[in-house]
């Protein structure tokens, strides 16, 4: 049977513009991931498969909203596995993003801006899995409100010019390509145009 979902994110890496070599190479490898496996999108599919989230910027886009990993003590943007109700790349985004950070009324940019791939060690009791990550851009409406999920230690408002110390250098290439998105989407005249209102659910 066929999977929406996968048929969707396979639409979106085909027609994605890679910024950069290193994530055409992800492009690339994240389609060939899907192409060989029907069950790609699932967290079932050892030892890869795709992920999806979302980094959330302020209205004013001066600041990131970034969660303390609980069992990886990192600081991320928000994000994770599908699931079995969510038809789109966006939706699972949107839904990560929603559920992780707490703000309602996030306009999602629906174009990736991000492809990662990493080893998570506590994902699976097989062993170490790879997710394959692809990352959109959100933006909280003026005086969001935030909280912490189950799966957060902290969750805190970050200038973006000057992020935890401790940030890993994917998430900071993430800030960064955000502030770019948002300069492009302002210089062809709107704000993420392109982007739909997501109301919490």
């Amino acid at each position: 049977m066929s999977d929406p979902l996968r048929a969707d994110a396979m639409a979106v890496l085909r027609g994605w513009t890679a910024p950069d070599a290193s994530q055409e190479r992800h492009r690339r490898r994240f389609l060939t991931h899907l192409e060989e496996q029907p069950d790609g999108m699932r967290r079932g599919c050892f030892p890869d498969h795709v992920t999806a989230g979302a980094l959330v910027l302020s209205a004013d886009a001066t600041s990131a909203l970034l969660n303390l990993h609980r069992k990886a003590h990192r600081w991320f943007a928000f994000g994770g596995h599908c699931e079995d109700d969510d038809v789109t790349l966006a939706s699972v985004a949107r839904r990560e993003a929603l559920e992780e950070s707490g703000v309602a009324g996030l306009i999602l940019d629906p174009v990736p801006i991000q492809l990662d791939l990493h080893a998570v060690e506590f994902c699976d009791p097989r062993g170490t899995v790879h997710h394959l990550d692809v990352r959109f851009l959100a933006i909280a409406p003026h005086g969001a409100v935030h909280g912490a999920s189950e799966e957060s230690l902290d969750v805190r408002w970050w200038p973006v010019d000057a992020p935890p110390e401790s940030l890993e250098g994917d998430m900071r290439a993430l800030i960064g390509l955000a502030g770019e998105r948002l300069a492009q989407s302002t210089s062809v005249g709107g704000s993420m145009s392109a982007a739909a209102e997501y109301p919490s659910r």
